[in-house]
């Protein structure tokens, strides 16, 4: 039987605290009548809460940078108002202050055609309520973690934010974007490789609190059904139930792995492409940091037809804004929350910038652009010039101007960065360090202190912290891994090994994750100015199905994203081994176009896509292949994903498709010793030198920037790289 609002409210009592419900936010909702006025505002309201100070201890690093990361990309891409964004970090986080500011900045402001953005980044954990009748079963409650959240002496948590409260108050309002960076699942560790886990172990509570949780939400229907009208919003969480959420430490700066993949996705978004579309590259670029211990999830009102938002869309794509400028109007601070989430470490001085209005205008004077250049970088931010100061009185910097990339400015000679496990003995991390500094472009961290690109431990020790499957293993073994603690296949060496000696066996293998890591450097899809389009096709029988498509976003010729529907489209792309596939490139620009195939498979090896080669009784030559004419589109041939030798493995491959506007005679005379004739199901090369394949390719590709290089004024010790004159795309998927 239902109880009436009062008697409900009387017998709640105590029990609402510790069930993340407060009793002054329960009045507040169940005397509060909701109005609608006659004309929309089409208001933008945002409140964005971010904890890395727990009261309790337990801290987090990149939470207040999410915060950062969403009030940048709100304020300057999306259009939303300074007054419009309410922010909460650390210890203003408490329940009571989030409660209060979704009521009063949400709920009582927002109308029916505004635009809501909810974002928390912090610890999340699962509350479990053991049934009278049966004490081996439970039911779990998820719950979010303000700042003073804590333990009673019952064990009962006290404080604790409701997913299900959050979601059907939320759901009280027409239009919007909720965004959880916090994990529910506990895996017995904090720190996972180089990631620090969101979550926090879950808590045995009672069962009457799971009851009163389930009364309250059927009394208080009436908050969302007074809005009236059909809900249009998109719940997305940066994992899955089951699955963790990480966040990494990048160069001066910590962030949530799902925030800042999927703000960065946002920069390049248009209003022809769904928020879904942002979603699938966002749930690539987690894959590739986090690999399978993280798997986002998307929640929509229309499963059926993606959320567009188009008035979300103030603002052209770009790679960031202006957010101060200096008294002289010849400086200015610029926010970088755009560049590519692989790239912004390496990113480096003397890049050049090109001004846009907010109408997708390039800032001209006497027909040439204004370019910024990049001078210092701390993080996300940095501080640029005018190229030419002499303008500075004619054409005034301004707060709001958006900065697309023109010259992207990397070193020549970028390390290879190795994560050590901490549960390796001093004398063995010592030895480590000593090793690894021995390897050019090859240096060693503290895992989870610095950044990093892979993870060096001890491999039955490391297994066991994840809790994977043990092969079998020797004891004291070594071996590779990714930033998550998988393993890099066929990187274990034999039992009793010593640590120096597994360092120096492993450099064949640290060679191609550098080379790979150069590829990476050059991705500029959503910067690049090429006419170019590539789909990635699987052949079945005489059929061919998209799986993928990738173009220069900027040109407007892709429509990007993945090509599935339902849940494939949710998730990375999982193919079985052996299945066929190739690349069809269109080039829809009016100049030749030169391209090249390179990629990492599942097992940390590099590869090349097959080269045309003429065979003859002495030798097999290389014959250049022809450039891609405006207008016309090639097929790079069937690939065998996995080869014999790979069969049963599982793993994620990357493909780089890298497109210039000039020859690649370098990187084709690295790879000459490479070279040998195509045949059926051999359709790719193993690259025995992949590091001066990929050095060569960055020469190639600076050589074609040359006339912007000169502009910029790049060192010796620099590669500058123009985005008018080439595009690298990548395709992200898995063999399962």
């Amino acid at each position: 039987m239902r109880l009436k609002r009062r008697e409900f409210l009387q017998r709640a009592g105590g029990l609402l605290a510790s069930i993340g419900i407060s009793e002054t936010l329960l009045w507040h909702w169940s005397e509060r009548a909701i109005s609608v006025l006659a004309e929309p505002s089409r208001r933008k309201l945002a409140l964005l809460v971010g904890i890395n100070q727990y009261g309790g201890g337990g801290n987090l690093a990149g939470c207040v940078t999410d915060v950062e990361l969403q009030r940048e990309l709100l304020m300057y891409r999306f259009g939303f108002q300074a007054q419009d964004i309410v922010t909460l970090t650390d210890s203003q986080a408490t329940r009571q202050n989030i409660e209060e500011a979704l009521q009063t900045h949400l709920i009582a402001q927002a109308k029916e055609d505004d635009l809501v953005v909810f974002h928390f980044s912090g610890y999340g954990r699962r509350l479990y309520t053991v049934r009278a009748a049966d004490a081996e079963s439970a039911d779990d409650i998820n719950s979010l973690v303000p700042f003073d959240s804590f333990i009673g002496t019952d064990g009962i948590a006290v404080n604790d934010l409701l997913e299900e409260t959050l979601w059907r108050l939320l759901r009280s309002l027409q239009r919007v974007l909720i965004v959880i960076d916090a994990g529910y699942s506990y895996p017995g560790t904090s720190i996972q490789g180089n990631l620090r886990i969101r979550s926090r172990p879950s808590l045995l509570t009672e069962q009457k609190l799971l009851a009163l949780q389930n009364s309250y939400l059927n009394n208080y229907n009436d908050i969302e059904n007074s809005r009236g009208g059909k809900w249009h919003g998109v719940f997305l969480t940066a994992a899955s139930p089951e699955k963790a959420a990480t966040e990494m430490v990048w160069s001066g700066f910590s962030a949530g792995v799902f925030t800042y993949a999927l703000t960065q996705s946002l920069w390049w978004a248009t209003p022809a492409r769904s928020l879904l579309f942002s979603f699938q590259r966002a749930i690539c670029m987690v894959e590739q940091l986090a690999g399978t211990i993280q798997k986002p999830q998307w929640q929509s009102s229309e499963q059926k037809s993606p959320i567009l938002f188009p008035d979300l869309y103030f603002s052209p794509p770009a790679e960031g804004a202006v957010t101060a400028v200096a008294e002289d109007g010849k400086t200015a601070q610029v926010w970088l929350g755009g560049l590519p989430i692989r790239v912004i470490d390496s990113y480096g001085v003397n890049s050049l910038l090109s001004v846009h209005n907010a109408n997708d205008t390039p800032v001209e004077l006497l027909r040439q652009r204004v370019l910024l250049q990049i001078r210092s970088r701390s993080g996300l931010s940095a501080q640029a010039q005018l190229l030419n100061t002499d303008i500075a009185t004619t054409f005034p910097l301004q707060v709001g101007q958006l900065v697309r990339e023109s010259v992207r400015v990397l070193p020549r000679t970028p390390n290879l960065t190795v994560a050590l496990d901490t549960s390796l003995e001093r004398i063995e991390r010592v030895d480590a360090t000593s090793a690894f500094a021995t390897i050019p472009y090859v240096s060693s961290v503290i895992a989870s202190e610095q950044p990093a690109d892979c993870f060096f431990g001890r491999v039955r020790e490391t297994l066991l912290a994840t809790k994977s499957a043990l092969p079998s293993l020797a004891p004291s073994s070594y071996g590779l891994f990714s930033l998550s603690q998988s393993l890099i296949p066929d990187t274990v060496g034999e039992g009793g090994e010593a640590v120096k000696a597994a360092v120096r066996r492993l450099a064949p293998q640290l060679y191609a994750l550098l080379a790979a890591k150069l590829w990476r450097l050059t991705a500029n899809e959503g910067s690049s100015q090429l006419g170019i389009v590539a789909k990635l096709e699987v052949m079945a029988g005489s059929e061919e199905r998209v799986l993928i498509e990738r173009g220069s976003l900027r040109f407007g010729g892709a429509t990007g994203g993945s090509k599935l529907a339902g849940e494939e489209a949710l998730q990375v792309i999982n193919l079985p081994a052996g299945s066929r596939i190739h690349y069809r490139l269109s080039n829809q620009s009016d100049k030749l176009i030169y391209y090249l195939l390179m990629g990492l498979d599942n097992r940390g090896r590099a590869l090349a896509g097959c080269l045309q080669t003429c065979t003859t009784a002495e030798k097999i030559t290389f014959l250049p292949p022809k450039a891609i004419a405006p207008g016309q589109t090639v097929t790079i041939p069937p690939v065998e994903i996995v080869s014999a030798h790979s069969a049963g493995t599982t793993g994620l491959i990357e493909t780089y498709i890298i497109c210039s506007l000039a020859p690649f005679s370098r990187t084709f005379t690295a790879l000459a010793g490479d070279l040998r004739p195509c045949s059926d199901g051999q359709s790719i090369i193993l690259l025995s030198n992949p590091l001066a394949v990929a050095q060569a390719l960055l020469q190639d590709l600076h050589q074609a920037s040359a006339p912007k290089a000169q502009i910029a004024g790049v060192s010796a010790d620099a590669y500058a790289l123009d985005v008018a004159a080439y595009a690298t795309l990548s395709f992200i998927y898995r063999v399962a």
